[in-house]
């Protein structure tokens, strides 16, 4: 199995602590996201992820 590639990244991590979620902050089109599992706001922080860019139309410039 071929190892990909990895780098500290952007995280969005929910706040709610009974909550795992999170997302990657290229992957938020809001300024201030949600946590779509627990609806609880989300707080910024990083983790260790394959290299993966989003290229949609959407995504929002922070």
């Amino acid at each position: 199995m071929m190892e990909l590639p990895e780098e500290m990244t952007t995280i969005w991590s929910c706040t709610n602590e009974k909550c795992n979620g999170w997302m990657r902050d290229n992957f938020v089109f809001l300024i201030q996201p949600i946590c779509v599992q627990c609806h609880s706001f989300m707080e910024k922080s990083e983790k260790m992820l394959p290299v993966l860019e989003n290229t949609s139309p959407n995504q929002t410039k922070h």
